[in-house]
């Protein structure tokens, strides 16, 4: 089968020719031929109608090189030589609406040309397949990490999930927008890579919300350094050391919730040496695999999308002429994942949990009788005075806001010990599993009016996923009782913003664990909102969060 592929969402206007192994030969060789035209503006950003002309003008170009290709391919061997192309995938979103329509108009030419089926592939989703697909992970996590987007991926019941993203801008653009301030050309990422190599890290804002993250206090921290005279090589260090320690604590914190071993790379600025790296080590710690593609796969190119379209036309995945319109906020969990199975459940690893030592996402919780050992082991990916720093003020405020929910009402363990310095606390043992093994109803409503009760006391949890709820018999009676867990993320606020962050967090947890993840997501809400003195405001604000992400 042989598919030809077309990119150009935003930059590279591209063209590929996609070959899959043909056992008729008994042969195992796979084939890929990409041609690409990159748009370099002359100054600043990407500036939309100049990217759309230069699609114009590219496209047509290398998609007549990339058919030119499968006709020698075609040549060289026995086929007819009327059909070089067995379907045409393009790329349908996200992406720059007129560039996206440039491409959609080109895809239907070619298919109507050589009378062959059209795919519509969504970019995103094509940066997770193209690593999947070359290597050989069953079931990965994905961080896609590029100029626009950023977002942690993982697969259940037929759709690729959102289990974290980015709150404001993508990664490449973050960066891009720190470099024009300093007076560099596009693409930023490069220059901030070279300069960090020669300069000292600096301290910049960290900001993790579950498995969400913001780069607007960062950015806006490193040009504020800049302008009061720090060297431009320490703030870029800065810039690297933290952003990509975020990316890296947010792909091991999806790991931990999905209990995955897979992670793979996608994006273009995930071919930056630093985060690759980081990403590495963290996996080897965690004995996860980790796989990033090669650079030609990394950033915008018609190699992936003509992977992934040869996947669905293999499904019958295809789209008539009259209904491919293109969709420049088309999110990857928007997309019928119909070219694998439904995926099987994993096994369940902490359903039994008794003198046993668990790796969580930041910590290793032991388990000796009564009591429960929590330590924050340095993470070597990240640079030592960072990882200090998170690993002692986590400990302290988890010790502090797990006394101060009880005080409020709020089941959460006794504190028997804390060592900040060692980042060590000693907690009593509550629950039997966590909250992904016991989801019902009760059990998540009971969630939703412990964060109500807290954040009328005017601080949040941080991070309340399904693997930081405990749910067993409370002491006494016997009843059924949910414990909130894990308050290492967790801050003083009165912010409405930041109390819907927490019910975000914990949505978007439900998606990645349970297919009932609607339903008892408004089992949440509406004990949130029946419990909290400030009646539906805060999950007005929630909606409002919703609507914002980088993909709606």
């Amino acid at each position: 089968m042989r598919v030809l592929g077309i990119e150009g969402t935003a930059w590279a206007a591209s063209a590929a020719v996609f070959e899959t192994a043909d056992p008729s030969t008994h042969t195992d060789d796979e084939h890929v031929f990409i041609e690409s035209d990159a748009y370099q503006p002359a100054s600043g950003g990407i500036h939309p109608r100049e990217a759309a002309e230069h699609m114009g003008e590219a496209v047509p170009q290398v998609v007549e090189t990339a058919i030119e290709h499968a006709e020698e391919r075609v040549a060289e061997s026995s086929e007819d030589p009327a059909s070089p192309i067995d379907a045409v995938a393009f790329s349908r979103g996200p992406g720059l609406g007129p560039c996206l329509r440039i491409v959609g108009t080109a895809a239907r030419a070619v298919a109507q040309r050589f009378d062959v089926p059209l795919v519509g592939v969504n970019h995103m989703v094509a940066h997770l397949e193209v690593g999947r697909h070359f290597s050989g992970f069953d079931d990965p996590v994905c961080l896609n990490a590029s100029g626009a987007n950023a977002h942690i991926l993982g697969y259940r019941n037929g759709r690729y999930r959102v289990l974290g993203e980015t709150m404001d801008t993508g990664v490449g653009n973050a960066l891009d927008k720190f470099t024009r301030h300093v007076g560099w050309s596009h693409p930023g990422g490069p220059k901030v890579e070279r300069h960090a190599k020669e300069g000292e890290y600096l301290d910049l804002p960290y900001v993790v919300k579950g498995m969400d993250f913001s780069f607007s206090g960062i950015m806006s921290a490193a040009k504020q350094a800049v302008d009061e005279g720090e060297a431009v090589e320490d703030v870029c260090r800065g810039l690297e050391e933290t952003i990509f320690a975020m990316l890296t604590e947010v792909s091991e914190r999806a790991l931990s919730l999905t209990d995955g071993d897979e992670l793979v790379l996608g994006g273009g600025v995930a071919q930056n040496d630093r985060l690759r790296a980081m990403l590495a080590e963290m996996c080897d710690q965690r004995g996860a695999d980790f796989y990033a593609p090669p650079a030609k796969f990394l950033r915008d190119n018609a190699g992936m999308i003509a992977v992934l379209g040869a996947k669905m036309f293999a499904a019958g995945d295809t789209v008539a002429i009259e209904e491919s319109r293109v969709d420049s906020d088309y999110r990857p969990d928007q997309v019928d994942v119909s070219w694998r199975g439904r995926g099987a459940k994993r096994p369940d690893e902490s359903a039994t949990v008794d003198d046993r030592e668990l790796q969580g996402a930041e910590a290793t919780v032991r388990f000796e009788g009564d009591r429960v050992v929590k330590e924050r082991k340095p993470r070597s990916y990240r640079h030592p005075a960072l990882d200090e720093r998170l690993r002692v003020e986590r400990t302290r405020q988890e010790a502090r806001l797990t006394s101060e929910a009880r005080r409020h009402g709020v089941p959460t363990p006794v504190i028997r010990d804390v060592d900040p310095w060692e980042s060590r606390i000693v907690f009593q043992h509550v629950g039997e599993n966590d909250l992904r093994e016991a989801l019902t109803e009760a059990t998540v409503r009971d969630v939703g009016r412990h964060l109500a009760r807290i954040h009328d006391a005017g601080f949040v949890h941080g991070d309340p996923t399904t693997r930081n709820v405990r749910v067993g018999p409370a002491e006494g009676d016997g009843a059924i009782q949910t414990f909130l867990i894990d308050f290492g993320l967790g801050y003083y606020t009165q912010d409405e913003e930041d109390h819907a962050m927490d019910l975000h967090v914990l949505a978007q947890s439900l998606a990645g664990t349970t297919d009932d993840a609607g339903v008892l997501r408004d089992v949440a809400e509406d004990a949130y909102r029946e419990t909290s003195e400030r009646d539906g405001a805060v999950i007005d604000q929630l909606r409002e969060i919703e609507g914002r992400g980088r993909y709606q």
